[in-house]
């Protein structure tokens, strides 16, 4: 009998289950694929270390911050600052048609270029900064309500408003054409206000300083190990039975795995709670250079363009893929010490959005053939917004919206999950949690926070 089963060994699972293990509790974290990380992850192809779903960390303060989401994480996971070894990004950008917004991990820059771009929103500006200070992450009732109505209140400029939107909705919005006012806020801060970074040796360095602490402190990590069902007794969950036939047992359960995806593990999911499922998911290419791109003329770390005035958030209903915006992510540049240098190969990320329905219909062939259409499409789209690296391209591999369905069992393999999240984690089981994507944190470090919030509210109260 364990004191906590954890589903998922992504990196709001692995980050529950060392905070519990601090606290001697008996875990197991069940993991149903062969590697960790799920979305968060990385892999080895021709000799080559990729990793997935990385374009930064966010929520980056530097050493020495005693507040934000970064420091809280490293404190009550007993970690330095130095294990995650993160360098901040050089500069972003949001790249709209004769329009551009740089900004770093300093918010004056953004002020700035706002300043420049739309002088006569700086007042509002200033004003909606005030209003974002005090939102409260964890507080479901001031979650809700729409975002661009809040812009729309705040800001007088209609372009301003779609380009703030654009890389919030980019990096952690489940939700269609609008955004909840408390993911806003979420976003904004972990963004503009905080910033991005990486580990010069990608997510692997996370994942493994996080494995190796959960089994250092007695943590059970069980790979391949798939959940077939939660049993349940009433309103209570008594433990799990995967996918091998083996029952395992424990007073509490945490679930990563997502809302819609944890209802079908207890037997509970209706159609209209699948009706709620995500629809936003995407398809990613890898392009390998024979050169850094800032010899190519590319110094920016994450560009996210929109080619006209009307940022496009939806799921594409006639075509595999909208190419009309995207993200566009270098690895290459970030602000690593001089004693790393630069990563050895120039790399090019870009993040298209995707429909989930159109990409599970095709058979094996018309698969990989719609792979590489779209990847030219993409980056064809791409380099109007950035100089043309498609001469310098020495090795590519794409993922899609299948890959992304196979590693996190994500309904329609949305990304974000489902739109409407649950901040205080609970289900319709007294003892069934859920930390992750749906709970309502994103990014690496909200799924590391989501896991700690989740762990502290319902696993360590009889502690």
């Amino acid at each position: 009998m364990y004191d906590t089963i954890i589903i998922g060994a992504g990196m709001s699972g692995l980050a529950a289950g060392i905070r519990l293990a601090h606290y001697d509790q008996k875990v197991c974290i069940l993991e149903k694929h062969w590697t960790i990380g799920g979305l968060n992850s990385f892999y080895r192809l021709a000799g080559r270390d990729f990793d997935v779903g990385l374009h930064a960390v966010t929520n980056f303060t530097p050493p020495g911050t005693k507040k934000g989401p970064l420091a809280r994480l490293l404190r009550q996971l007993r970690f330095k600052w130095e294990d995650f070894e993160l360098s901040p990004q050089l500069g972003s950008a949001i790249a709209f048609p004769g329009v551009r917004l740089g900004f770093t991990n300093d918010i004056d820059f953004l002020r700035s270029e706002i300043r420049r771009a739309f002088p006569g929103e700086v007042d509002n500006f200033e004003r909606m900064l005030t209003l974002l200070a005090d939102y409260d992450d964890l507080n479901q009732d001031n979650f809700g309500g729409s975002a661009r109505e809040f812009l729309q209140d705040t800001l007088g400029d209609a372009l301003l408003i779609e380009m703030l939107l654009c890389p919030l909705m980019w990096y952690g919005n489940a939700r269609q054409d609008d955004m909840d006012f408390g993911q806003f806020c979420i976003m904004f801060r972990s963004i503009f206000l905080e910033g991005f970074a990486r580990p010069y040796k990608g997510v692997r360095l996370i994942l493994k300083h996080l494995v190796r602490r959960f089994r250092a402190l007695g943590g059970e990590l069980k790979l391949r190990s798939g959940v077939e069902r939660i049993q349940t007794d009433g309103d209570r969950a008594l433990g799990v039975i995967l996918e091998d036939g083996t029952v395992i047992e424990g007073k509490r359960i945490l679930s990563s795995a997502g809302i819609i995806e944890t209802q079908r593990l207890c037997d509970d999911l209706t159609e209209q709670a699948i009706d709620r499922s995500g629809q936003l998911t995407f398809i990613e290419s890898i392009s390998v250079l024979d050169r850094q791109p800032k010899e190519l003329g590319f110094g920016d770390t994450i560009v996210f363009f929109n080619d006209s005035d009307k940022f496009h958030w939806q799921r594409p209903e006639s075509s595999l893929c909208d190419t009309r915006t995207g993200v566009i992510c270098s690895p290459n540049n970030y602000a690593y010490p001089n004693d790393l240098g630069q990563l050895d190969e120039g790399v090019i990320r870009l993040t298209t959005i995707a429909d989930f329905d159109s990409w599970s219909g095709l058979d094996d062939a018309e698969y990989q053939r719609q792979k590489m259409w779209w990847y030219d499409r993409s980056v064809a789209s791409a380099v109007r917004f950035m100089p043309d690296f498609r001469g310098h391209v020495i090795a590519t591999d794409i993922f899609t919206p299948k890959t992304i369905r196979r590693f996190t069992s994500h309904q329609n393999g949305a990304v974000y999950g489902a739109p409407d999240k649950k901040l205080d984690g609970t289900t319709h089981l007294r003892n069934l949690f859920l930390c992750g994507t749906d709970q309502g944190f994103v990014g690496i470090i909200g799924a590391i926070v989501s896991g700690i919030s989740m762990a502290n509210m319902h696993c360590l109260r009889d502690v």
